[in-house]
């Protein structure tokens, strides 16, 4: 005989029994469980469950096939055209420039803009004046970010703050001051112009690529530094075995816009590089826009992007590796 406090006791589990969801298989379970974390981690316009329908998923694909042909034709198109008239006769190029070959191809504009117009001599002042302003700015922007990041001296705030207030001052305002100073350096007594010294030392001095470099420090794990400064690390030793090999992401984007910077100025080695002989590309090329024809000026052209494009290829893979804490931390 069940006493009174016992029914609503049985009533209740009775009720619990029936508004209990049926046990499903373990499998089920599994793939539910599943699909509840990714809906729960995607936080896009959509979803997992509205990608599984017929509808959203084709309407997907299809903007996504518009966008990446758009994509493609405004920024592989104008490189495509270029490559397309560095080999096309002059008269093509201006009655037709869209045909694709109407009258073949002339594969001589390559050579003639290499050997007879001497591009080949500025392809190479190109390349020195980019692998040199290259090594100035990775050797001051590590330095500098690894002292104030790393080191911290007590007066690194005050100079960080230096460091940031000359970002809001415009490079054509130091124009002059920086003309002066190459044309009279201090200590040296001799003049740096038409030297390619006089292209490396200013671009050195970045205060953009400072500021890269010392916030991507300040992300590394100080338990490295501290474990190798017990095994006995220096300075120099902490610099060069633990945090370069860690920094290989923000080293390699310093170095596309180093190199893309110095391959594309203009001004600076107008006023510093007066000679033609030393000059690069982006200075002889409007010089020789006037004196050659259309299809070698255009192969001219064409051969300047090569190193760019292949510096991109090359550093894209770098990135998506993202090998920049590879084998830092072990266990």
């Amino acid at each position: 005989m069940t006493t009174s406090t016992e029914l609503p006791r049985e009533a209740a589990a009775n009720a619990q029994e029936l508004l209990a969801p049926a046990p499903q298989e373990p499998g089920k379970q599994t793939r539910t469980r599943r699909r509840e974390r990714e809906d729960a981690g995607d936080r896009g316009i959509l979803s997992i469950s509205d990608r599984r329908k017929p509808g959203v998923r084709w309407s997907a694909r299809v903007i996504h096939g518009a966008l990446l042909v758009v994509l493609v034709i405004v920024g592989l198109g104008p490189l495509l055209w270029l490559a397309k008239s560095a080999i096309t006769p002059t008269e093509d190029t201006l009655r037709t420039p869209m045909a694709l070959f109407p009258n073949g191809v002339d594969w001589a504009n390559l050579s003639t803009a290499w050997s007879t117009v001497h591009i080949d001599v500025q392809f190479m002042n190109t390349i020195w004046v980019a692998a040199g302003s290259w090594a100035a700015q990775i050797l001051v922007a590590t330095t500098a970010g690894y002292a104030l990041s790393v080191l911290r001296p007590k007066y690194g705030k005050v100079l960080y703050g230096l460091i940031l207030t000359t970002l809001f001052v415009p490079s054509v305002v130091l124009l002059v001051p920086l003309y002066l100073t190459i044309l009279n350096p201090p200590l040296l007594g001799q003049s740096l112009i038409n030297t390619f010294w006089a292209v490396w030392l200013p671009a050195g001095a970045s205060a953009f690529n400072v500021v890269l470099v010392k916030r991507f420090f300040d992300n590394l794990p100080r338990e490295i530094f501290e474990a190798a400064r017990t095994d006995g690390a220096g300075p120099f030793r902490l610099f060069w075995s633990i945090v370069l090999p860690m920094s290989k992401p923000i080293l390699g984007v310093v170095s596309v816009f180093a190199i893309i910077a110095a391959w594309k100025d203009y001004l600076w080695p107008l006023l510093v590089l007066r000679d033609p002989a030393i000059q690069p590309l982006s200075v002889r090329l409007p010089t020789l826009q006037a004196a050659i024809q259309l299809d070698v000026y255009l192969a001219a052209l064409a051969i300047s992007t090569l190193i760019p494009i292949v510096l991109f290829l090359v550093f894209q893979g770098l990135f998506l590796r993202s090998a920049g804490l590879g084998g830092a931390v072990k266990g």
